[in-house]
């Protein structure tokens, strides 16, 4: 054998793919991007990680990441996620949301086309965040608004655009009537509806709101993905857990994910948060982590209506049953700005591998694995063919890998200091370049590169 025959070789690894059930000791070599073998053969390379102890495994995709820029992408690689998709809020201007990125990204990162944004613009809302304020989010729109967002959803789609994203319960005025031309216009380019559905405020907490995009999936034949099903249903997410599973039973292309966090986050100005009400009273006001009060609520609502609070309300058992079940994958839904936000975006998927797979027990390590690299990419790689290349560790697929200690492996993130790295987490590769070495990471290298979906010329 030619000495240095692979660019890097990672050796006596834990290597374990949830897509075929390899959970062996091997060598891995990697050329370029590709992994190039798997093997229990003494391989050379140009670099050389020795993974002794450590868990070998595809680099976890979340397909609910807010944050999408350099500060977000660092801290997220710093948690072993390699790929990091805006799913629900998406983007109205895709080819610029694309062009923005490009060589400057330590991770792989791709979008949706937003309902949310393409109604702002259509609306003139004069949105301050990402989320409606004003007609975006309290009028119905005009047959000719929603021909309007229809045809920029659908340009978004032509241009590669990976989903369409929801965010209903940012847009309570939205119309059935709406919401289904825009699932048409999904189904016929293939595109999965990435939905948070809509708020306590609008119905009962998660069951109706769940009906309703059932029923737009039926009737127009689009795949569904209901976002953060535990923050969406809190007490009810068992019920919804169980209406999924007898819908996917029946033929319906429906799935959806979860956080193990009992806490949500959003815009104090959202339309799903509304008046203050008394148990807002545990509420926290993400930049400076105090708890909020009437006169606060208030003052911060009237004058940063797009500042981050953050709401403890998802019960502790149904965040367990949730991040146990067989059918939800993982997503953060994270979002950090200056350091500031939910302890989520650094810790996600350390916390799973940390408290649920070793401290509790009621997660195995592979189906683990499989909730947080090979779910996501399944869901996704009918559209977006490049994911069939990724969520596995098996030759000819994309060197986008996590190396991490399983008995030490931890989130250390706190509401009070949200971007504290995750401990355990010692390698992370990126399209075969090392951007974590020994739980370092390298800020001078960009290997992320955009996932984007099928591109038409029609």
């Amino acid at each position: 054998m030619k000495k240095n025959n692979y660019d890097l070789v990672i050796k006596n690894g834990r290597v374990m793919n949830p897509e075929s059930g390899l959970d062996s000791v091997m060598d891995i070599g990697i050329n370029g991007r590709t992994i190039s073998i798997i093997q229990n053969n003494n391989l050379l390379g140009h670099k050389v990680i020795n993974a002794n102890g450590n868990v070998v495994a595809p680099g976890f995709i979340d397909m609910h990441a807010h944050g999408q820029d350099t500060e977000n992408y660092n801290i997220q690689c710093l948690d072993g996620v390699t790929t990091a998709l805006e799913l629900e809020g998406g983007a109205s201007d895709i080819e610029k949301w694309y062009k923005d990125r490009e060589n400057n990204a330590s991770i792989n990162f791709g979008v949706s086309a937003g309902h949310i944004p393409v109604r702002i613009e259509v609306m003139n809302d004069p949105s301050l965040g990402v989320l409606p304020i004003g007609d975006a989010a309290n009028k119905s729109a005009s047959e000719d608004e929603i021909s309007s967002i229809v045809n920029k959803i659908e340009n978004g789609l032509k241009l590669g655009a990976l989903a369409v994203g929801f965010g209903i319960a940012y847009t309570p005025a939205a119309t059935r009537d709406e919401i289904h031309a825009v699932f048409e216009v999904a189904a016929a380019y293939n595109a999965t509806c990435h939905v948070h559905i809509r708020g306590e405020a609008q119905t009962e907490v998660g069951i109706e709101a769940l009906e309703e995009v059932i029923t737009a999936s039926l009737i127009t034949g689009a795949s569904l993905h209901v976002v953060h099903l535990s923050s969406s249903g809190r007490k009810n997410a068992p019920v919804m857990l169980r209406i999924i599973e007898d819908a996917q039973l029946s033929g319906l292309d429906i799935t959806t994910e979860c956080y193990p966090y009992n806490a949500g986050m959003t815009e104090i100005g959202a339309a799903t948060v509304g008046n203050w009400r008394p148990e807002y009273s545990d509420f926290i006001w993400a930049d400076t982590v105090e708890q909020l009060n009437q006169e606060k609520f208030e003052y911060y609502q009237e004058n940063e209506p797009s500042g981050m609070i953050i709401m403890p309300m998802i019960p502790a058992d149904v965040v367990d049953e949730c991040v146990n079940s067989n059918i939800t994958a993982i997503a953060s839904d994270g979002y950090i700005k200056n350091g500031k936000g939910h302890p989520r975006t650094a810790g996600t998927y350390s916390k799973v591998l940390g408290h649920f797979v070793r401290e509790k027990g009621t997660l195995s390590l592979m189906n683990a694995l499989n909730k947080m690299s090979l779910m996501p990419a399944q869901r996704l790689e009918d559209r977006v063919p490049i994911m069939r290349n990724k969520g596995r560790i098996s030759v000819g697929c994309d060197a986008d890998i996590v190396i991490f200690d399983p008995n030490i492996v931890t989130d250390q993130s706190t509401y009070e200091n949200p971007i504290s790295p995750s401990k355990g987490i010692n390698y992370v590769i990126v399209n075969g370049t090392i951007v974590v070495n020994a739980g370092k990471l390298n800020t001078q290298v960009f290997p992320g590169s955009s996932i984007r979906g099928i591109i038409s010329n029609t």
